[in-house]
């Protein structure tokens, strides 16, 4: 098993094409034809991380956090995150990052910190946009079901819960190859037509790569017509942040006491508490203040994320409760999620979580 075959499935959970703009993300070290020894699961790759994956013989680092965040312009050592990324070379050890990625999927970091508060009812609190794609072909009749089959098989064509999802025109289409075609049908220099089906299907665009080489290695013509154009449909399935209802409503003090609790915070800080009911709960791993307004305007009791600073606080404008669990502590579930899923989708080689704290706030 290399690196490059470890990597796909990796990008099924969390496709890199809806990793946000600013991140780095993918495979920052090593090479890709390497084969693996092992994977550490980690949430930051430090020095002391590295150290582990050697000594767990792990040349695969699969990281929540990118070391590499901005450019390098030099590796001499002189700081933490170049000592990180010198000694990974060193031993030849590929760390891969999935940060934002992980951040936008329905399954990924928010999801995980729903399931850690039994949240019912989940759905997504700010849908990343343009994630939706349309592909319109034209296709013989008699090749149409095929040609289908053939999107289907490469994921287009869902929709939610539902799949083999279509639309079907039957129409005339006309065409007239040069002295240069090779038609399959009709003859060079003649015009023809052809009873033919107009097939439109959408998909989610970290897929289009794969749905086109279908489309042409499907499709019977030697020249293919088709149109494929975003769409600006909300796709509840991909986003920032999450949003939850408790099973059964709980006051405010004992919410707060149970999310420390099942979070290992040192403290909680938040904003007035309200003297209202918990019941739904909006969630977002990491710094989450942009998405404090959403949150509100979802209808949320509270607002559960980190790294808040003063004057974020004053957002809550007594619509509800600010809640500031820690970065590391929203978080820290992740890798869990990680180890887990590889585990599950390889067996032939060892998947480690990393028992290195990365956690560089402490409390006293």
């Amino acid at each position: 098993m290399r690196i490059q075959d470890i990597i796909p499935e990796i990008e099924k959970l969390a496709p890199t094409a809806y990793a946000e703009g600013f991140d780095n993300v993918g495979l920052l070290t090593g090479s890709p034809e390497k084969e693996v020894t092992g994977v550490l699961v980690t949430l930051d790759t430090l020095e002391n991380v590295v150290d582990e994956a050697i000594e767990k013989d792990c040349n695969l680092i699969l990281s929540f956090h990118p070391i590499i965040f901005s450019g390098l312009k030099k590796l001499t050592g002189s700081n933490y995150v170049e000592r990180t990324v010198l000694k990974a070379i060193k031993n030849d050890i590929a760390i891969y990052a999935i940060h934002t990625a992980l951040d936008n999927s329905f399954k990924g970091v928010n999801d995980m910190i729903c399931e850690q508060l039994g949240l019912k009812k989940r759905r997504i609190l700010i849908p990343q946009t343009g994630t939706i794609k349309k592909l319109i072909t034209f296709v013989p009749k008699k090749d149409a079901a095929s040609v289908r089959e053939a999107l289907f098989a490469a994921g287009a064509g869902t929709i939610g819960n539902y799949d083999h999802c279509s639309f079907n025109l039957i129409g005339s289409g006309s065409f007239r190859g040069n002295e240069e075609s090779n038609p399959v049908i009709g003859r060079k220099g003649e015009t023809h037509y052809e009873e033919e089906v107009q097939i439109g299907v959408t998909f989610p665009k970290h897929l289009e790569k794969g749905i086109i080489k279908a489309l042409f290695e499907g499709h019977p013509y030697e020249e293919v017509a088709y149109e494929v154009t975003s769409l600006e449909n909300v796709n509840q399935h991909i986003g920032m942040g999450m949003l939850g209802e408790l099973e059964e409503e709980l006051d405010e003090r004992s919410f707060l006491k149970q999310v420390k609790e099942i979070f290992g915070t040192g403290c909680i800080r938040h904003s007035a508490l309200l003297e209202k009911p918990i019941k739904k709960v909006a969630v977002l791993g990491g710094s989450g203040s942009f998405a404090i307004e959403k949150a509100a305007a979802a209808g949320a009791d509270i607002f559960i994320t980190a790294d808040l600073k003063y004057h974020d606080f004053y957002k809550a404008e007594q619509k509800l409760v600010l809640a500031d669990i820690g970065h590391y502590e929203s978080e820290q579930y992740t890798k869990n999620l990680l180890a887990s899923y590889l585990k599950k989708k390889f067996a032939n080689f060892a998947v480690v979580l990393s028992n290195t704290d990365t956690n560089p706030i402490k409390y006293f």
